[in-house]
This record gives structure tokens, sequence and C-alpha cells, in this order.
């Protein structure tokens, strides 16, 4: 006898941001999502409005800028963020419908600048990244609940952020980051043991990490589809990164402080030069911009292979697994030794189950 497959069911909770009151629970179509480690996730959605009395809740419930949205699946949170964009329409038929864009909570850092000058020295850089998070919720009005987290990364840094920058705390978070020895973050969202729903601040040095054991996927079978492209395009063995000026002498020319890092090994075993650029806005140390111009060279000093899985979702993988280890085994006419190799998980997009379509997810994979 075949066992019965339930379909899940997906709901979304629409909450003031700043309080997470609920407002409202709304049906959604057309309905995709997805996170990342190192940038924004994001939802697109339609809601469809037949009757007056529904289209009444929505316009009370979808305020951009201030309105949450949280996508449930069989009770458990899936996706948080901030409505961002909402558009009503109506086609020749007269049929009104909302669409819906969202970011996740950590979308919310792009909007909020510093209030005044921060700096300090010898502090862990996990401590850094929870002052930053949190001045912005101390000012009047910006506390949205993003909870802090706990832990430290061992890395020590001096920090000082200047007020007339008007540099965005997400840009500060991610520059700090991506400092030589740096970490990774985004924002966890989940239901706790009190079914209380929470957003948390997740750290990880040098790269988050979940769970203690490989999940491992066939193709053929769970994987549906497979993409594993090799770019070249990006790969750098000399690095070159542009700060701020430093001239205080009025009488001379501006000129911007200029470093460059390079892996003489590479050109030693025969690669070609190849150079890449950056431009970091704000930064007028050497050792800083030092320290983003090596960070930028490790990271690209090879093609860089972005693999995608399209796989059946079958209890096994969740948003929650950003950060977990992949077992990928291949075998086809490409592979036709077979393909044992370990990823892991920086990103997931999911595509809801619709009335002909299986419920899928696309993983986005870096190297484990």
């Amino acid at each position: 006898m075949t066992a019965s497959v339930t379909t899940p069911v997906y709901r979304a909770l629409f909450c003031d941001l700043r309080t997470d009151r609920l407002l409202d629970v709304l049906p959604l179509t057309e309905t995709k999502f997805d996170d990342y480690i190192g940038k924004p996730g994001s939802l697109s959605a339609k809601v469809p409005l037949p009757s007056g009395p529904l289209a009444a809740r929505a316009r009370a419930a979808l305020q951009p800028g201030r309105t949450a949205v949280w996508l449930e699946r069989d009770g458990d949170i899936w996706w948080g963020g901030i409505l961002w964009t909402c558009t009503p329409a109506a086609d020749e038929q007269g049929r009104i419908t909302v669409q819906l864009q969202a970011g996740t909570f950590d979308s919310y850092l792009d909007h909020r600048i510093l209030a005044h000058d921060l700096a300090d020295t010898g502090i862990d850089q996990f401590d850094i990244a929870r002052t930053l998070v949190a001045h912005a919720q101390e000012q009047s009005g910006g506390d949205i609940g993003i909870e802090p987290g706990h832990g430290r990364s061992g890395v020590v840094r001096d920090y000082a952020y200047a007020y007339t920058a008007l540099a965005r705390v997400r840009e500060l978070l991610q520059n700090l980051g991506q400092l030589s020895d740096g970490f990774e973050w985004r924002v966890h969202c989940y239901r706790d043991a009190d079914g209380r729903r929470v957003k948390r601040l997740q750290l990880g040095h040098p790269r988050i990490r979940t769970g203690h054991t490989d999940i491992v996927l066939n193709h053929p079978g769970q994987v549906l589809a497979y993409s594993l492209p090799t770019d070249s395009t990006v790969q750098a063995n000399v690095w070159v990164a542009r700060g701020d000026s430093v001239n205080t002498d009025q009488s001379q020319e501006s000129q911007p402080l200029t470093v460059r890092e390079s892996n003489p090994d590479d050109l030693a075993a025969g690669w070609p030069r190849l150079e890449l650029t950056s431009d970091h806005s704000g930064v007028t140390d050497e050792a800083t911009l030092r320290s983003l111009a090596r960070a930028e060279l490790a990271r690209q000093n090879r093609p860089e292979v972005i693999p995608e899985l399209t796989v059946l979702l079958d209890g096994r993988i969740t948003p929650a697994l950003l950060g977990a280890r992949i077992r990928l085994r291949i075998h086809d006419l490409w592979h036709h030794e077979g393909l044992d190799a370990a990823y892991r998980i920086v990103g997931i997009a999911v595509t809801p189950p619709q009335r002909t379509k299986a419920e899928t997810a696309v993983l986005y994979l870096e190297g484990a």
C-alpha cells in the first residue's frame, strides 16, 4: 500500500512591525520566497480580493513599511520579513488582487543610519555587530524586536563609525563581516518552545554552521535538477581596494586611499595575472583597507562555483538549515564516474505546492 502524501498548509500572518501584534491572516497565491546567508531574502505573493469585506481587511493590514509578514508552513515559521511594496490591480474582468513584495528583517537595517558616532577598542567583532543592531533599535521608533543572541568569535577589533559618513547600519555590518577573519550574519526567524515568533541575530565565525550530520541528496533521486557553474570572470590573484581620501591639505588634489594585495604563488604556478577592484566608502585606515583587500582576495582566488539544486521537499530540508552541510551524489553522463562532494547550504528559494505542481526548493550551495 502506498503511503498518502499530505499537502503542507501555508499561512501568512500580517503583524505590526514594532509590536508584532497580529493584524490579520490573509490568503496568498503565487507565493515564492527565499532566504540567504550574506544578503536579504524576499517574498512575493498575491492576495486575491473577491469581496468587499476581504478588501477592507487587506487595506487595513497591508501597510508597506510598518507591516511584518510571517509565513508559516504546518505551524512552523519558514520566513519572516517586512512588507515593502503593495500594488492593488484590477484585470479586464474586474477581479482585484494585491501584489506583495517583502524583504527579510535584515533589510530594515538598510533603512537606518547612525544617530551619533560609535567607537571603541579591543572589542570582540560579534559584540561590535550587536552594538550596531542595538544602536539602531535604541532610537525612538527603531525597535523591531531583533534579539541579539550571544557568543563570541574570539576576534578582537577596534572600531570607529562616524555619524557624518551617513552609512547604513546594514552596510556597516556587512563591511565588518567582510574583514579578514570576519564572520557571517543573518536574522534567523523561528517559533520558540513557548510559541513566540522570534527574530534573532545569528552570527557565525568564520561561517554560520547548523546541524551535526550531513544531509545526503542523490541525483537521480530527490534532486530533480542541478546546475554546477564554474565562473572565472570573478577570479583574482591581485586585488586593489580603494577607500576615502585622507588628504587634509586643501591646497592639494584629493586622492583616495588605495592599497594592492596579491598572491604571488598563483603567478609562480602559471596562472595569468587577474585583477579586480573594490570601493569601500568611509574607510580611511590603511590597515582596515588592507584587511578588506586580503579578505576579498581569499574569497575570489579561484573560479567561483555556485551549485544550484532543485529538490523535492521531503521533511529534511527547511530554511532553518541555512549553513548546514549536504553531501551531493550525482551519477549521470557528465559525472560518469560519480560525484560525491560536500557543500554548505547558503541560500534557499521555496515554491509552495500549487494545483498541478509539487512543493520544491532551489538550494544554493558553496564548498564545505
